[in-house]
């Protein structure tokens, strides 16, 4: 089995009879793979995991390969205020649900970019006006944001974290990739 990484990988130390979470990370690719070094821990991924010892085990120095959903559509629009709209392309479909989050890049315009925000609302309504476009809405102030969004390159992501409930005391590694070959 070939592993192929996937965007960068990352990591953070947990202590025994803790839960620690990691930074949030673009979901990328439909597999991630996971170390514990130094010591056991049980894992949790998703959008705010809190790990128990209840959670998927990774025994000391074991390395264990979990399943993502992944999810992006690209942005054409973005309405600003106390919440923030994001308009999807006229014909697609909004990939997140409301209590997902979501990481906003917008290339050319980095003051729209928001990283880990949740989903609170999806609108799939059509109106009389001609409006037929996907919206969702994130729980993100952007009532600061003057100007207007013009990029042609704009990309809402689900995101993730990992959260590890030690056994003992060691770091998590993880990282995305692409798994080629048998088992």
């Amino acid at each position: 089995m070939a592993h192929r990484p996937v965007g960068a990988g990352a990591s953070f130390a947990f202590t025994a009879g803790t839960a620690t979470t990691s930074s949030s990370f673009t979901v990328q690719s439909s597999v991630l793979r996971v170390v514990a070094v130094g010591g056991a821990a049980h894992i949790s991924v998703g959008t705010n995991p809190s790990a128990t010892s209840a959670d998927y085990y990774v025994p000391t120095n074991g390395t264990v390969t979990l399943g993502l959903t992944k999810a992006s559509n690209r942005v054409v629009g973005i309405t600003t205020g106390t919440t923030t709209t994001v308009v999807f392309a006229e014909g697609t479909q909004c990939p997140f649900g409301v209590g997902d989050y979501v990481t906003l890049s917008v290339s050319g315009q980095s003051y729209y970019d928001l990283n880990h925000v949740q989903v609170s609302a999806v609108d799939t309504t059509s109106g009389v006006s001609g409006y037929h476009q996907t919206r969702m809405t994130l729980n993100s102030n952007s009532s600061g944001i003057v100007t207007a969004f013009s990029s042609s390159d704009a990309r809402a992501s689900l995101s993730n974290k990992v959260s590890a409930f030690g056994v003992g005391s060691g770091t998590i590694y993880y990282q995305q990739v692409q798994i080629t070959g048998d088992a």
